[in-house]
């Protein structure tokens, strides 16, 4: 039986000072699929499963796997072990239902989470740096510290879906020493880095590791993720609709979605603790505590203000194809970029959603390869990454969640 920990949300929104409403609605099983019955898996899906389990390197890691010819440079990492390269693979595996111990790709899993353990295990540790490897195309396109911020997300569902008391142990480690890493190395304007072709990207990704990080009972420092979540809600500017674009190479599907899966995260975390203390306030209305309880409401309802703010302003944007093709070809940001408003999308549910989801799912269908991978066009063209982040896109669906009645579809 998986091992899980008193969930943490409640340390997102209350620091220290835990309170017991929330600890208490916290000690089930803290997350499920973002839709109530996922769409079952499509040919297209479980052609590029193989494709992705076919190319794993001997040790159980993934290189970047092929690049586009025009690239030039960095076809020297093909075949190198890569962190990041290998975290994403492992995320679609995942999210697809595998896990370490079953599943038709069990051993691919628990090869590829072994290895990134090693990678962390070999890290320094005050550096937010988890792998020696330096150079790769993802680091140079997303940022020198994004290796770091996948592994953690994808360790995050490994301690979640594992049942090898052994490997959560192990696994467990890790992440505590990569949320270590993470925390003591964020700035004080909430950011990891001013690095890379697109860094924005990497914030996104960023929040998301803590999201994800906290879902799965890691203690999270709660003034970590309000500066992640301040710096990505102010990446927006409600009055004109525009989004900074500092760090998206001037590309604005970049700069949307990262602020949107920034602000996501935190949502998303704070979602079971909104509801816990709702609670515990219409059961005590003049509790003695009852003034902070609602500040902290009133806190945590207008960060979903500002979210639902900017997730309009994407919306509104669906329909310009000169927006969703970002760049203006598809690459491995551009895929990112949709698995970030995609998880967004998911959450609120509706028509918007929907439409989303029905033309991402025909986009990536079409360009999918004969042999089932994904290739970039530009910047990040490694088929491993557009492999892993296409499927993703494509099994949004199934991204976890807070198990929380206002964040599940179909009920």
């Amino acid at each position: 039986m998986n091992m899980r920990w008193t969930s943490v949300a409640c340390v997102i929104v209350l620091a220290a000072g835990a309170w017991a409403a929330a600890d208490e609605a916290a000690k089930a099983p803290t997350t499920a699929p973002a839709v109530k019955n996922p769409k079952p898996l499509s040919e297209n899906v479980d052609k590029a499963l193989a494709w992705l389990a076919q190319h794993q390197l001997e040790g159980g890691a993934w290189g970047q796997g092929e690049e586009s010819a025009n690239m030039g440079g960095g076809g020297q990492f093909k075949d190198t072990p890569s962190v990041g390269d290998t975290s994403m693979a492992l995320m679609a595996l995942m999210r697809a239902g595998n896990t370490p111990e079953k599943g038709p790709y069990a051993k691919n899993v628990a090869a590829g989470v072994k290895f990134v353990c090693g990678q962390i295990e070999e890290s320094d540790a005050d550096s937010l740096f988890v792998t020696k490897l330096r150079g790769t195309r993802i680091q140079g396109k997303l940022g020198q510290f994004v290796d770091t911020f996948m592994a953690s997300t994808m360790l995050a569902d490994v301690q979640e879906k594992t049942s090898d008391k052994a490997l959560l142990e192990r696994v467990t480690k890790a992440m505590e020493k990569v949320l270590k890493k993470i925390q003591k190395n964020q700035r004080a304007d909430g950011k990891w880095g001013d690095d890379g072709w697109a860094g924005t990207l990497q914030q996104g990704m960023a929040a998301k590791a803590l999201d994800r990080a906290n879902a799965a009972g890691n203690a999270v420092d709660a003034g970590v993720v309000e500066k992640a979540r301040t710096e990505a809600a102010g990446r927006f500017d409600a009055k004109s609709g525009k989004f900074a674009g500092a760090g998206s190479a001037g590309v604005d599907l970049y700069a949307s979605s990262s602020s949107l899966a920034g602000q996501q995260a935190a949502a998303n975390a704070n979602a079971p603790v909104k509801d816990a203390l709702e609670k515990e306030l219409k059961a005590a209305p003049a509790a003695p505590r009852a003034a902070e309880i609602n500040a902290k409401l009133a806190s945590i309802r207008e960060s979903d203000r500002q979210l639902d703010e900017t997730r309009k302003a994407v919306v509104a944007k669906m329909e310009d194809q000169r927006f969703i093709s970002g760049f203006g070809s598809n690459g491995g940001e551009e895929f990112l970029s949709h698995m970030n408003i995609g998880e967004s999308l998911v959450v609120a549910g509706g028509a918007p959603w929907k439409t989303w989801d029905d033309s991402m799912t025909a986009n990536m269908n079409k360009i999918q390869n004969a042999d089932g991978s994904w290739s970039g066009h530009h910047c990040i063209t490694g088929r491993t990454f557009c492999t892993s982040a296409a499927l993703l896109v494509l099994m949004v669906d199934r991204m976890p969640v807070p198990l929380s009645a206002k964040l599940r579809q179909g009920k």
